[in-house]
């Protein structure tokens, strides 16, 4: 089954959308009477796009959704997706993938805020960059993404991977501030640079490619090690959390 979604245009565009039921299950249960919410504004989902289903499905894994137009406003699209595939032509509102548990989302272009927040397993790939929080909890929540692979393509904003407790999490490009901070458990593995990385740190492993700039101090140095080809600095901790997780750096500074 192949559902395309088409954004209309919209007078206000800047007006945020809250789309939470699209995604591949709800198609393969049946989505007539699907709504979305403009503002406090419950919409039919015809409303907002020009929808087009073609085929059956046999499974939820069956089902691809395609969004077309701009979609930069619509918020939640994949909450709790557990199978099929999404792909957005564009770029993507905030909280796209929370508590996804299984299938695919593919975005073509930016993503906003808190993309994959809390996910428990699938994948998702972001060809743009990331807003704050990508693969976090949402704020007060102790662990946040579980399970499943984050992978962005360009940069990332603040607080990427923080309470990370299981999972993969890969940042092609720059992270902001305090990347991995209260990291639990999973892989975060950044290919430039980061700032503070991993504070509060108590498992789990974290790599960096690039350069950490206001290096924690709390983290101990293991000493030179070579993981996959290249040479590295290991640091155990974070010991201000009796922590136990690991940090590979290439390059690292301490604040001034």
């Amino acid at each position: 089954m192949k559902v395309t979604l088409e954004v209309k245009p919209r007078r206000k565009p800047y007006l945020p959308i809250e789309a939470e039921g699209i995604m591949p299950r709800t198609f393969f249960e049946g989505a007539d009477g699907l709504t979305v919410y403009r503002g406090n504004k419950e919409l039919a989902l015809e409303e907002i796009f020009s929808v087009a289903i073609e085929g059956e499905a046999a499974s939820v894994d069956e089902v691809a959704i395609e969004i077309l137009g701009d979609s930069s406003r619509i918020k939640r699209i994949g909450e709790y997706m557990d199978g099929g595939r999404i792909h957005i032509a564009g770029d993507i509102g905030m909280h796209c993938g929370n508590f996804m548990s299984a299938g695919e989302i593919v975005i073509d272009g930016n993503a906003d805020a808190w993309l994959g927040r809390e996910m428990r397993g699938g994948a998702i790939r972001c060809h743009g960059n990331a807003g704050d929080y990508c693969g976090a909890g949402y704020r007060g929540e102790k662990r946040g993404m579980r399970g499943g692979t984050v992978e962005v393509l360009g940069d990332a904003g603040d607080f990427a991977a923080e309470t990370l407790a299981g999972g993969t999490v890969i940042i092609h490009g720059n992270a902001g501030d305090l990347a991995g901070v209260d990291m639990k458990d999973g892989v975060l593995t950044i290919m430039g640079e980061t700032w503070r990385a991993c504070a509060n740190m108590s498992g789990g492993t974290c790599y960096v490619h690039g350069t950490v700039h206001d290096m924690i101090p709390t983290f101990r140095n293991v000493g030179r090690e070579t993981v996959g080809g290249e040479v590295f600095t290991r640091f155990a901790g974070d010991i201000a959390n009796r922590g136990k997780g690991t940090l590979f750096i290439r390059n690292y500074k301490y604040m001034d």
